[in-house]
């Protein structure tokens, strides 16, 4: 085997120290990425819990009322256990069999059920309409997809029946209102049915949906996120899951409503919510429909629909 010379071997000890080099740079290089992509991740996901349950009241905060669709109306305050207090707008029908509470989505209000509220009033019955908190006419207080606004529907429950103890009470509601509905009456026997517009099966599912729409990666992006909601607002994403809830709804009556081409909660979480269900239910699906569009594709039949499912409901 033919020797080095002393020239030759230095060389090949520079060669190893420059591989060595290189590699250490490609090492420290790594591991600077991995740490930039740890920072990112965790700020983006800082950022989606804030977006989630943050703070945030659009501008200008203009709103329609009773008054554009000519239907008379209270304007009403109640309480939610933390104090929070709740703006409402209470459309009165003497007499009515039924009081029906209507409960709007994530970051919307009341004026959004200017639709659907009138609609059912005019098919004779009691109505109320309120902002969640952090909303329209409602004070701020901690917010989050589903999970402190429980407290808030409750608190609407208490004012209706206190205002209407001979009533049967309905619960109508959309996306996140759908949601809570499920979450607040199936520990509250006095609903006595429910009308739910693309609520969402569990947090989890609709949060990971939302990431994969923005084409980032749901792991560990989801994970992070819900740590994040957990340190920054009091809860996770595990509290907020109707599909546990909605069981011991029956033997109440439920009509669920999903558009097909949702794209906020995919259709698949009414099917889940619907095998959970137990009997009466019915579920309709409005082929063509976005994300709470039912309603939109034909607003008098889906008032009729609605109505006459509410009619059907009696006070136990």
């Amino acid at each position: 085997m033919p020797k080095l010379s002393g020239s030759s071997r230095g060389t090949a000890a520079k060669q190893r120290n420059v591989v060595r080099s290189m590699t250490r740079r490609h090492q420290v290089g790594a591991a600077g990425l991995l740490v930039a992509a740890g920072a990112g991740a965790a700020a983006g996901a800082l950022a989606g819990a804030r977006m989630i349950s943050g703070p945030r009241r659009p501008w200008p905060d203009y709103r329609f009322s009773t008054f554009e669709v000519g239907v008379p109306s209270e304007d009403v305050t109640f309480a939610a256990d933390d104090g929070t207090r709740l703006s409402g707008w209470w459309l009165d029908r003497p007499g009515s069999e039924r009081v029906v509470i209507v409960s709007h989505g994530h970051r919307g209000n009341k004026s959004d059920m200017l639709g659907i509220g009138p609609g059912l009033w005019r098919a004779g019955n009691s109505v109320l309409l309120f902002d969640f908190r952090g909303n329209g006419d409602s004070d701020d207080g901690p917010q989050s997809l589903a999970h402190y606004e429980q407290a808030d529907l409750r608190a609407a429950i208490e004012y209706a029946v206190a205002r209407r103890p001979d009533a049967a009470l309905v619960l109508v509601g959309f996306s996140m209102g759908a949601s809570v509905s499920i979450l607040v009456a199936a520990d509250d026997p006095r609903v006595r049915g429910l009308v739910l517009d693309s609520p969402f099966a569990d947090m989890h599912g609709v949060i990971a949906n939302a990431v994969t729409r923005l084409r980032l990666p749901a792991v560990p992006l989801v994970w992070l996120t819900d740590r994040a909601t957990r340190w920054r607002y009091g809860y996770g994403f595990h509290q907020v899951a109707p599909i546990e809830a909605i069981g011991r709804l029956a033997p109440r009556p439920i009509l669920l409503i999903h558009g097909d081409q949702d794209r906020v909660i995919p259709l698949e979480h009414a099917h889940r919510l619907f095998a959970a269900a137990g009997e009466p239910k019915h579920l309709k699906v409005f082929e063509g429909a976005d994300h709470c569009g039912g309603y939109f594709q034909e607003r008098a039949a889906y008032i009729r629909l609605v109505a006459d499912f509410v009619d059907g409901i009696r006070r136990a």
